[in-house]
């Protein structure tokens, strides 16, 4: 089991406890399990080293960008700032395929159709059956949507102007103090928690287990006594379903 990042760290621009340097030099490692954490769920072809040159990039903009007064812890602001903009690298190198990227959102439609039409989230026959798949062919488009779903949470559809709101951007740098967005922050947090509860047992153990208890793939399958390609679909499908649902929560 991998160590946990989840350390106290401190950084105020206007008092400077450390320098930048030594700043940047003690989140280097995490800011590297950000990045290989991310580059599991990707194609071999995909460097970590890029993932984490990229990382670096957006823990410099974190530092230089960083404001207290918004209330928001540093290490906070600098995963979002880290994740953004290895989720830029990795849009600039175009290596998810339109068809899968079709497929994949086609998938998160059907998850949040048939969980207000049956009031609880979709069994993977009810959703092989909507999609007028055999249950193979579902799980096989999970697998195949893994990497897919490194940008389910981040792109939320596209405003009047055409460009992709960005959830990471939306939290950390907006700043709108309008009772209106207030309610959207607080909306947001509140369907992340239900819906992380809402998930069936399986999902809602391997979320818990991947995100809090920082276990990879491989030892959450030992764990459930399951494999890890069928824990990497169980991800996939807990991603979808929250993705499904901050969507249409942004969407209105």
């Amino acid at each position: 089991m991998q160590k946990s990042m989840n350390e106290k760290i401190q950084y105020d621009r206007e008092k400077e406890p450390i320098t930048k340097g030594k700043l940047i030099l003690k989140l280097l490692p995490f800011t590297r399990s950000i990045a290989e954490r991310m580059s599991m769920r990707l194609p071999a072809n995909v460097d970590v080293d890029d993932l984490i040159n990229a990382g670096i990039i957006g823990l410099i903009d974190a530092i230089e960008k960083f404001d207290p007064s918004k209330e928001i812890k540093f290490k906070t602001y600098a995963e979002f700032r880290i994740r953004g903009a290895i989720l830029d690298e990795l849009r600039s190198l175009d290596w998810l395929p339109r068809s899968l990227r079709q497929k994949t959102s086609q998938v998160e439609e059907t998850y949040y159709k048939l969980e207000q039409e049956l009031g609880r989230p979709a069994s993977d026959q009810e959703m092989a059956e909507a999609l007028e798949l055999s249950i193979e062919e579902f799980y096989e488009i999970l697998s195949q949507s893994r990497g897919a779903i490194l940008f389910s949470l981040d792109d939320l559809g596209d405003n009047p102007d055409n460009k992709t709101k960005n959830l990471l951007s939306l939290i950390a740098d907006s700043e709108d103090k309008s009772p209106l967005f207030s309610i959207k922050l607080k909306e947001l947090k509140r369907v992340v928690g239900d819906g992380i509860n809402r998930l069936p047992e399986k999902e809602k153990l391997v979320i818990s287990l991947y995100y809090y208890e920082e276990l990879t793939m491989k030892e959450i399958g030992k764990v459930l006594d399951i494999t890890e390609s069928r824990v990497s679909q169980i991800h996939t499908k807990a991603i979808i379903l929250l993705g499904a649902r901050l969507k249409k929560l942004f969407s209105e």
